[in-house]
């Protein structure tokens, strides 16, 4: 394929791969896409090991890493506060409702987890994986990806500590550097231009796009509210030409509700020039995903998500769960903003998650991991390479039917 994004990241196939796994990343790069590590919830350490090994397995080949970028959250005036400071703006009360629903479930307050393999990474567009992990806390079971003893760090929203991460990113030969929530700072496009780098921001207003164009980013990402994790109000099929009038000649991504060749196929025709994917790839193979999370994606439909702000602060779309319905119900506080809920709610759900894998859990109502309204689409385990190769596939089909249409 030739497009506009094909040709600036020399990639064979505008499909960008969003994911929280670096194997999926790499997986989707060898197949000719364009693998995204979601690096938010990494420690420097960690990151430093992921893309090491994904340098090991793309053989040069591109990819990139999407980091938050907020430009509103609590201590944003005074340049971020110390996780201290900010965990003693959490209101009790807060606190004591998260520890009721747990009791309620019979999920223990501080659990060991030893042996569980994955993070609540199951984010999925712009999801932040563990959002406000304290890596101190023994409760928190680590990545599978992590090095014995090492655990990801939580959610980075402010300069202090998103620094280090983009530090050790400009070490290793990476393509893109992805804003999820926010345009990022001029210094740093500035920076990753000199490099070489090629800077991208998700978009899920036409407003916010004109935010990104005017720091001089490379790439739009014109994200739906269809879309996992952090998302806005306006649908894909409304949104993509918008942005696409609203920044040209900036080449735009679409995202949302993006999992198959003829959604591919759609967002071609709106004017984008590929495809930013996420929720399609935490049902594959190479994901981490945990099983009884991904059980609980195969089973649903599209009309099992719901926007909340009991994550992060910030609306974010997940499975529909007992979790979302507690903070729904009139007598539950109003979520925090970011990154305070995210400070309150990670610890907790990582919990969940944990026992939620013990047969006949209860536990498991309780799960919400961040995914698009295409988990409806989503009802079998692929390789993430098939996924790539099917989308093409079906894009092609998908063009000779409009062919065929207008030759009529």
């Amino acid at each position: 394929m030739k497009t506009p994004v094909t040709e600036m990241l020399q990639v064979e196939y505008p499909i960008f791969a969003f994911s929280h796994c670096r194997d999926v990343v790499a997986a989707v790069t060898g197949a000719g896409g364009f693998g995204v590590l979601g690096a938010v919830a990494h420690t420097p350490e960690q990151l430093e090991a992921d893309l090491s090994w994904i340098d090991e397995q793309v053989h040069g080949l591109p990819y990139g890493v999407d980091l938050l970028m907020p430009r509103k959250f609590v201590g944003a005036g005074s340049g971020g506060m110390d996780r201290a400071s900010l965990r003693d703006m959490i209101p009790p009360e807060h606190r004591a409702f998260l520890d009721d629903l747990l009791d309620r479930y019979g999920i223990p307050r501080r659990e060991a987890a030893p042996g569980s393999r994955s993070p609540v990474a199951s984010g999925a567009q712009a999801g932040p994986g563990t959002p406000g992990a304290d890596p101190g806390d023994p409760g928190m079971p680590t990545g599978s990806a992590n090095p014995p003893g090492q655990q990801r760090a939580g959610l980075q929203v402010d300069p202090k500590s998103m620094a280090p991460l983009i530090d050790v990113a400009f070490r290793h030969p990476i393509r893109l550097l992805a804003s999820a929530l926010g345009s990022p700072p001029e210094w740093l496009v500035q920076d990753a231009h000199q490099r070489g780098v090629k800077v991208a921001a998700l978009a899920g207003a036409v407003k916010h796009a004109r935010a990104h164009a005017a720091v001089g980013v490379d790439l739009v990402i014109a994200q739906g509210t269809e879309a996992g994790g952090h998302t806005g109000d306006v649908s894909t099929l409304v949104l993509v030409p918008q942005v696409v009038d609203a920044v040209a000649p900036i080449p735009v991504l679409a995202a949302g509700g993006i999992a198959t060749g003829r959604q591919m196929a759609a967002s071609l025709a709106l004017g984008a020039a590929g495809v930013w994917c996420g929720s399609v790839w935490l049902t594959t193979r190479e994901s981490e995903t945990p099983p009884a999370v991904k059980e609980r994606m195969l089973a649903a439909s599209s009309e099992d998500t719901v926007r909340t702000r009991s994550f992060t602060g910030k609306p974010c779309r997940v499975l529909r769960s007992e979790w979302t319905n507690a903070w729904e119900a009139p007598d539950a506080p109003a979520p925090l903003p970011m990154p305070l809920q995210s400070m309150l709610s990670d610890r907790p759900r990582r919990r969940v998650e944990a026992v939620a894998e013990r047969p006949g859990s209860p536990a498991v109502d309780l799960l919400s991991p961040f995914i698009g309204q295409v988990v409806g689409q989503m009802n079998a385990v692929r390789p993430a390479r098939q996924v790539v190769l099917d989308m093409v596939e079906e894009l092609v089909d998908a063009w000779m039917t409009v062919d065929k249409f207008l030759a009529d």
